[in-house]
């Protein structure tokens, strides 16, 4: 019997989203009639479409995205499709003045949020225990699925997980907790834009139930159970414990799993290595001294290696790893290891501190700056580890000298008391001890070997690296975003062509991979209020794209129709044009900050997307220099070659 329940969540697990109906059925394409029928409900509902809500919408999106990308379905599919044709007239149904039924239904139900990232609709699955009392607050479980190759249908079999209807369920399940488990954009181990579909799921849960944001637990199986290292230890605040079950935490070791599909991933150029720095879980690992984890491994589990270098790295670190083993079981979950580790879950969540009076946080990129109380602002270099340790010690905040930290804050309302005196190293200061009400930090800067202690911000350098602004490129396409494509006359022909098919390129690989509709605008069609909420991704030359025009002068290059100067090197603008991040100058005087970026989507492409998600580490940096060919047609595959590529210094500047 126990051998039976293994192989069911094995199934459920290691598949993730991935629907085990229709398993041996043959995949034929829909015949003409069946296309037919579903483009004209499909075309129904989209009439409806600006009056609906995420809820509403998710039945539509994933129908869509099913009929684009998949040629051959199985009766099981075809009867999927059908259903949500089916669940979407009756969501649509809902009359303005209606109260949805399903924002009181117990068990099972799936849910949708727009994202603020690219305005796409994205699903989520939630399980809503009998116990529930919107007048007390209660647990939340975010629970990570495993990896499943991203195909048109899944999100139907997504939602298939958890869609039981929406009226009342006369049996839902008896637990302490509300269960989130976000889609995370299907398959990218939840980096990216997949790690922003996690915090705005969660965020959308909060808004509709009373959750208690000091109970937040992180856990999931295989790809989930990576989710879970990568997120929990880089946002250790965020979470009352962790769960991984059976999770990869480090790239290149990962990579040389004996698996048929697996690519081996050798040494990497410099930059690239570094770039590992910001994804690699394992180097956090002093982060769970600030979050408890309770992992999971099967005995004979093909990935048993990977727990090993977590439990490693925290010895290291002077910590104790706990890995529960569970005997003669591969890259399964076992249900009573499983329900060995929910319980410790469940003593660390009832007895985690609100506000711990001491904290050791690791990070190696200001895009992971915060703890509890302490806040990073500054590094020396990023993608290089950097560590402060603090300690209330009755009157006074003792802390250790900082290491490749050069700016932090100390956030005043976060601490568990209020101290008299700070002391960083060496140096002692008198802490504030009257704030305004908007007043809620106090900053501390190195200034040569000394340190400073500044109410509010200080003397913040708007110039440099500073949270939410700190690249890579990759980074662009976490928070709201816009393309904007040129339409004046290029300078160079060649160029000009190779920038729209990079736009092209990226439109198709965000629609499939990343399951939303590109934000694309003419040049002549931005904004002010586009440039002040939105990552501007700028696509031509100056000549072609006033925006590009706009922002050159305060840009680290020099680009005129005949030459590129960059990065030190000189280079023709009729066969070069360079992709870089940078922050965008126009938004200087604004409270927000965003990015600009030029020429370029996702530094991986569709080769790594489609293939494994372990391969989606940053491939340019902060920038690049690209070759481009001088014939290339726009009916041809896109083709360029980097030059050189690397990272910015902490200025943004080249480094010497």
């Amino acid at each position: 019997m126990r051998r039976a329940i293994r192989d069911c969540v094995f199934v459920i697990f290691i598949f993730g989203i991935t629907s085990t109906i229709g398993w041996g059925q043959a995949s034929q394409p829909l015949s003409e009639a069946q296309r037919q029928t579903f483009e004209r409900e499909m075309a129904e509902l989209n009439i409806l479409r600006p009056y609906l809500g995420a809820d509403q919408l998710i039945f539509l999106k994933g129908l869509t995205w099913a009929l684009k990308y998949d040629r051959d379905f199985t009766p099981a599919d075809v009867a999927l499709l059908e259903k949500s044709i089916q669940r979407a007239h009756e969501r649509h149904s809902l009359q303005p003045d209606e109260v949805c039924p399903w924002g009181t239904r117990r068990g099972k139900l799936v849910l949708g949020y727009r994202s603020k990232v690219d305005d796409s609709v994205q699903p989520y699955g939630l399980i809503v225990p009998k116990s529930y009392d919107p007048v007390k607050t209660i647990r939340l479980d975010v629970v990570l699925h495993g990896s499943t190759r991203p195909v048109g249908i899944s999100e139907l079999k997504f939602i298939a997980r958890f869609d039981e209807g929406d009226g009342e369920n006369p049996s839902p399940p008896d637990q302490p907790f509300i269960e989130l488990h976000p889609l995370g954009r299907v398959e990218n181990c939840y980096r990216w834009a997949g790690e922003t579909d996690v915090f705005e799921a969660i965020d959308d849960v909060c808004e509709r139930y009373n959750i208690d944001r000091n109970r937040i637990v992180l856990r999931g199986m295989s790809m989930g159970a990576s989710g879970t290292w990568h997120l929990g230890l880089k946002y250790p605040a965020r979470f009352a414990a962790l769960g991984p079950y059976c999770g990869y935490v480090d790239t290149h070791k990962f990579s040389e799993t004996p698996l048929a599909n697996f690519v081996k991933v050798g040494p990497l150029p410099e930059h690239q290595e570094l770039g590992l720095h910001m994804l690699d879980s394992i180097d956090y690992a002093a982060n769970a001294g600030v979050v408890p984890a309770i992992a999971c491994m099967g005995e004979k589990d093909v990935f048993f290696q990977a727990h090993v270098l977590m439990g490693e790295a925290m010895q290291r670190e002077g910590l104790t790893m706990t890995n529960l083993i569970s005997p003669g079981t591969g890259h399964v979950i076992d249900p009573v290891t499983h329900a060995e580790q929910m319980r410790r879950i469940a003593e660390h969540v009832a007895a985690a501190p609100r506000r711990p009076s001491e904290l050791r946080f690791v990070t190696w990129t200001l895009k992971y700056h915060r703890c509890h109380w302490l806040e990073v602002l500054g590094l020396d270099q990023h993608y290089a580890r950097a560590e402060i340790s603090a300690k209330l010690l009755d009157d006074t905040l003792v802390i250790d000298e900082p290491r490749n930290i050069n700016q932090f804050a100390i956030q005043c309302r976060r601490l568990p008391a209020t101290p008299k005196k700070v002391r960083i190293a060496k140096s002692e200061f008198a802490f504030p001890q009257n704030f305004a009400p908007d007043e809620r930090h106090v900053t501390c800067t190195r200034h040569g070997d000394q340190w400073r202690l500044e109410d509010g911000d200080g003397e913040i350098q708007t110039t440099r690296k500073r949270p939410g602004l700190q690249g890579p490129i990759d980074d662009a396409f976490t928070s709201p975003f816009l393309c904007v494509r040129g339409t004046g006359k290029p300078w160079n022909p060649a160029a000009q062509t190779y920038a729209e098919a990079s736009l092209r390129r990226f439109a198709d690989e965000w629609h499939h991979y990343f399951r939303g509709e590109l934000p694309i605008k003419d040049d002549t069609a931005v904004t002010d209020e586009d440039v002040m909420t939105r990552n501007l991704i700028l696509f031509g030359d100056p000549s072609s794209n006033s925006w590009i025009a706009k922002v050159l002068p305060h840009l680290p290059l020099t680009w005129s129709s005949e030459s590129l100067k960059f990065g030190g090197g000189e280079y023709s603008s009729t066969s070069h044009i360079p992709a870089l991040i940078a922050p965008n100058p126009l938004t200087s005087t604004f409270p927000e900050k965003h990015y600009v970026v030029l020429n370029s989507g996702h530094t991986f492409r569709e080769a790594e997307l489609a293939k494994l998600n372990y391969l989606l580490y940053p491939r340019w940096g902060d920038w690049a220099v690209l070759q481009i060919p001088s014939d290339q047609k726009s009916s041809e595959p896109l083709t360029e070659k980097v030059i050189r590529a690397g990272y910015f210094d902490e200025q943004w500047q080249f480094k010497k």
